[in-house]
């Protein structure tokens, strides 16, 4: 393997050039520069014109691109969000001597060991409060705190209200109650029972990056969402949208919500009957209609089998981030849950587990309405990837790639324009695209910022763009969905 040399220091020079490389992994051919590189690394005005130069050259990929007329169905549920910062409820709260995890929280020493164990490791998670009493306690205190503040909430709603924003048709499967109807993007049909309950609430707790709680500390922004909802996880509207679905042939069905049932104490076979319902409506579409799946947080292991059963055998494209990545590779290989994980992960080690899922869901035979995969998208913080399948219908992955990095920066500070005095980049000056020995590597460009490359003898096509972190972070919850949507609603 030939790697470039670096520019030298201060001479602003580039070194162009072109590698093959083969080992027994894949086959990729990478074209790329390796950027001016300043021995003063500190240089904040050095540091801060790479910025414009990666976020100029972003733009310019975005602006080339705009939106067809799509149309997109979206499934299922919503609810009703309130926010709250952390170290504002939880913070005033004597923090636990250790830390915990329970499937379930039924009383205040278990939230508290729980939240400290995901606010070390960073990670987001979700949980089910079976104790009604004691979610009412901690919601009527967090409505209390000042500049808590609620928003439409839900994996359905807040992809749907993305893909609404950047000019698709879109029809979402959810109950329509005042709150949700007022709510919701004006464009969007709504199509679920009516009901005047706003109870199915979910308490979305955020806490900062370097953020301490006694001896514990934050090591990036994050959130903890705990919900007591009986209405959302059961699925209620999945037969009501059947018919509403075939009637709006949709260029894309989008299948989102799923971690409500996570833990959530369900009957015995009522949590299989409702994945089943899913994926007859998954089967009930012509293979003209693509079908994403995104991922959650998911620690059930009943539910995760299931998942492999009956939904992601069943879906062209898959959305998760660096936590849920691993989990799915974990459940797949070795049949168990990771219940955190690095939220700063290495690129080679992603793409290696992104290619092994991929190449597993492939290999499935199209029998029963199971489909093939042909999409997969990671995004983390620092980076997104998108893996597609060359001979498919999914187009544009570079631009999507880069609109995602930047809705990622966009939606976690709540700005439509991107201010580089909040922003950093925490990708490296390049990356190893496999743990394998002999890997190529790929060095950034600050011109062309976002890599991509073709692999498994030309069938398949890998570009990773790095993210503008925001620094200055108005909120994480649905930071995921708004970045999966704005990814697909490119590549439709």
């Amino acid at each position: 393997v030939v790697y470039p040399g670096w520019a030298s220091c201060g001479t602003g020079t580039a070194v162009m050039d072109t590698l093959t490389f083969f080992n027994n992994v894949l086959s990729v051919t990478v074209i790329f520069a390796a950027f001016w590189y300043s021995c003063n690394d500190g240089d904040s005005l050095l540091l801060r014109e790479r910025l414009q130069d990666v976020l100029q050259a972003m733009l310019e990929v975005e602006q080339q691109h705009s939106v067809g007329e799509v149309r997109i169905a979206v499934g299922y549920g919503a609810c009703k969000d309130i926010f709250v910062q952390g170290s504002d409820l939880m913070g005033v709260m004597t923090p636990p001597q250790r830390t915990a995890h329970f499937n379930r929280i039924d009383s205040m020493k278990q939230l508290k060991e729980m939240y400290a164990l995901f606010y070390t490791a960073g990670s987001a998670a979700e949980r089910y409060v079976g104790n009604k009493t004691l979610f009412n306690e901690i919601l009527a205190a967090a409505e209390a705190v000042p500049g808590s503040y609620s928003a439409l909430g839900g994996n359905a709603p807040v992809m749907a209200s993305r893909f609404a924003l950047e000019g698709a048709k879109v029809l979402l499967a959810a109950k329509r109650s005042s709150y949700i109807m007022n709510k919701v993007h004006p464009s969007i049909i709504v199509r679920g029972d009516e009901t005047e309950s706003d109870e199915d609430i979910h308490l979305i707790i955020e806490y900062k990056a370097g953020e301490s709680w006694g001896t514990y500390q934050a090591p990036r922004a994050n959130r903890f969402i705990i919900h007591s909802d009986d209405n959302n996880p059961v699925l209620s509207t999945v037969e009501d949208f059947g018919g509403q679905l075939e009637a709006f042939k949709p260029n894309l069905f989008v299948v989102g919500g799923l971690q409500m049932m996570d833990n959530f104490p369900f009957p015995p076979g009522v949590q299989e009957e409702r994945l089943q319902a899913v994926r007859d409506q998954m089967t009930s579409l012509s293979t003209s209609s693509r079908i994403h799946f995104e991922m959650a947080s998911f620690t059930d292991t009943d539910l995760l089998t299931g998942l492999i059963q009956h939904v992601i055998p069943y879906a062209d494209s898959l959305g998760m981030n660096e936590q849920e990545l691993p989990n799915l590779y974990n459940m797949m290989k070795y049949g168990n849950v990771s219940l955190v994980s690095d939220f700063n992960p290495r690129v080679a080690v992603v793409l290696d587990q992104m290619r092994e899922i991929f190449q597993q869901l492939r290999a499935a035979p199209e029998e029963g309405g199971r489909r093939r995969l042909t999409r997969l998208h990671l995004h983390t913080l620092a980076y997104q990837v998108i893996m597609v399948w060359k001979d498919s219908a999914w187009t544009n992955t570079l631009a999507a790639a880069t609109k995602a990095a930047l809705t990622a920066n966009r939606h976690v500070c709540g700005k439509p324009e991107i201010n580089l005095d909040n922003a950093r980049m925490l990708m490296d000056e390049g990356f190893t695209l496999s743990k394998a020995n002999g890997a190529g590597r790929v060095i950034f460009n600050t011109q062309q910022p976002v890599s991509c490359w073709i692999e498994d003898d030309g069938k398949v096509e890998v570009c990773i763009a790095p993210v503008l972190v925001c620094t200055s972070v108005r909120h994480t919850a649905g930071g995921g969905d708004n970045i999966s949507a704005a990814g697909l609603v490119l590549q439709v």
